[in-house]
């Protein structure tokens, strides 16, 4: 039984993202084992949706790449399992509850024909604070702010927890307490003058361009410290290697 793969991201108006997903996409498609009658067929094998943000529910969209992915010349070929893949760093809501529903939506509309597989988000992989660390190790600092999202969702925050203190980092969240700008006022209250910003976010957006413009106000209010920003993560070879490594093949 052969499969095909669907990268699920939050969504977004900025178009930054989107590109960032087909990339991914892209990546993730050139790990393919190349067992096809046609190459060409592998670009409808690995395709991108969004929960939010899309013209289409998720459970339509889901529907409508299993029709591209299972039809035509791929039906020969017996691709009857889709993968997903939710591309988020928290268990939160949407992880946890919103995506799951979506999903058993799309299931029930596809029928016994197609079976469709809910894979571990990608924030629960253990090695993607290898990547983390690879950008902080491009960095000097005294300290480092291991900045995330934040969830709604009581205990979702504990992954974050855990990666800055293996880290090394303190953390703080743009969408709850503590922010970055009471983080940054503890560090240098303790004495700190050169401090170094990580955002835990998959792609530049909105929120690390608003994260962009909160550091130049703190730079400001405290000329005497030394702000770096690293940037996001990115789509990469790497990350794309993490990604194949949740579908279990």
């Amino acid at each position: 039984m052969s499969s095909a793969y669907l990268l699920l991201s939050h969504g977004s108006r900025d178009r930054r993202p989107e590109i960032a997903m087909q990339q991914l996409a892209r990546l993730v498609c050139d790990k393919l084992p190349k067992n096809h009658n046609s190459v060409n067929s592998d670009e409808h094998l690995v395709g991108i949706a969004a929960l939010e943000m899309g013209s289409q529910p998720l459970h339509e969209q889901i529907q409508q790449f299993a029709k591209s992915a299972f039809g035509g010349r791929n039906r020969s070929q017996n691709v009857n399992r889709l993968k997903i893949v939710p591309l988020f760093l928290l268990p939160g809501v949407h992880v946890m509850s919103d995506i799951p529903a979506e999903v058993a939506l799309a299931q029930q509309a596809t029928g016994e024909d197609i079976i469709i597989e809910l894979q571990p988000y990608l924030g629960s992989h253990p090695n993607l604070e290898k990547l983390l660390a690879k950008q902080i190790a491009t960095i000097k600092a005294e300290v480092w702010i291991l900045l995330a999202h934040g969830s709604r969702r009581p205990g979702s925050q504990e992954t974050v927890e855990a990666i800055a203190a293996r880290l090394g980092a303190v953390t703080a969240y743009w969408a709850g307490p503590p922010s970055l700008e009471s983080r940054v006022k503890e560090l240098v209250t303790a004495g700190y003058r050169e401090i170094a910003i990580l955002p835990y976010f998959l792609f530049a957006g909105g929120i690390t361009d608003a994260i962009a413009t909160s550091i130049e106000a703190l730079k400001l209010q405290f000329s005497a410290v030394n702000f770096q920003l690293a940037q996001p993560l990115g789509a990469s070879a790497e990350l794309a290697e993490l990604i194949w490594d949740l579908t279990d093949k």
